[in-house]
Formats: structure tokens, sequence, C-alpha cells
């Protein structure tokens, strides 16, 4: 069987790293608010236009098949957005935020890793993209470990 970008499985599996690249950057914005740190706002800064330019890249092939993007639910924005405005109230430090970036790429690991798992007839493509997104997470995890 030939797998092609209008697979039913490449559909989703770009909704999906579409979705976690709009959960991340809203998370990055939330946290950014509280972020003085020169080095870590750089840091965000960077990972958040990683996010951004693969965003487009989902939304362009989505709109190349006639797809929809998809929205993070509005539930895990919700819970997302109350931790992150909790935690940085008590104590709104570069580690702290920090950690939290780092608990948010991990999550979003481990969603694009479920997710390339669950629509195995996705095309290359679209695995690529979903891999670019899981690289993206884990180098932020990797250069914020030496904040934290």
């Amino acid at each position: 069987m030939s797998r092609n970008i209008e697979s039913h499985d490449s559909v989703l599996l770009l909704q999906e790293c579409s979705s976690g690249c709009k959960m991340a950057l809203e998370s990055m914005d939330d946290i950014r608010a509280h972020v003085e740190d020169k080095q870590l706002r750089q840091l965000i800064d960077k990972y958040y236009d990683e996010h951004v330019k693969l965003g487009v890249d989902c939304r362009d092939m989505l709109d190349g098949i006639g797809a929809d993007t998809k929205e993070p639910g509005m539930f895990a924005k919700a819970a997302a957005k109350m931790q992150t405005a909790m935690k940085m109230a008590m104590n709104d430090d570069r580690t702290q935020a920090a950690k939290l970036l780092t608990e948010g790429c991990n999550m979003g690991i481990e969603t694009i890793s479920s997710s390339i798992n669950e629509y195995r007839d996705a095309d290359e493509k679209s695995v690529a993209i979903a891999e670019r997104l899981r690289n993206i997470e884990d180098h932020m995890v990797g250069d914020l470990q030496p904040l934290i």
C-alpha cells in the first residue's frame, strides 16, 4: 500500500503536531511573561521561533490537502495556564521557569511519540514533521538543563 499525505493517519499526525506547536507557543508566552533572565529569554525566543516555523509547515501541509489544523484541548490549555500561574506566583525565578518549560517539553515528547506510534500509516513527510517536533522539544530540554 502506498502511503501518501492524504492518508487518514498522515492528517491525524499532522494535526497532533499542529496542536502541539500551538500548545508549546502558548506555554512559552505564559512563562516568558514572568522571565527577566536574559539567557532564559533568549532560549525561549529561539525555541519559540522554531515552533512557529514548524507550525507553519504543518499548516501548509494540511492546507495543501484541504484539512484543518487542530487546536489544543481546552482542558489542557486551561490546566497548563493555571499551573504556570500558580507555580510562577510562588516562585518566579529562572529555575522555576526552566523546570516548567522542561515539564512541558517532556509532555510534548511523550505525546508526539505516542502519536507517531499510533498513526503508523502516516506518510514519510508527516512522520518527518513529527520527528522534527520531537527533536525540537528534546533539544530544548537539553538547553534548559544548565538553568535548573
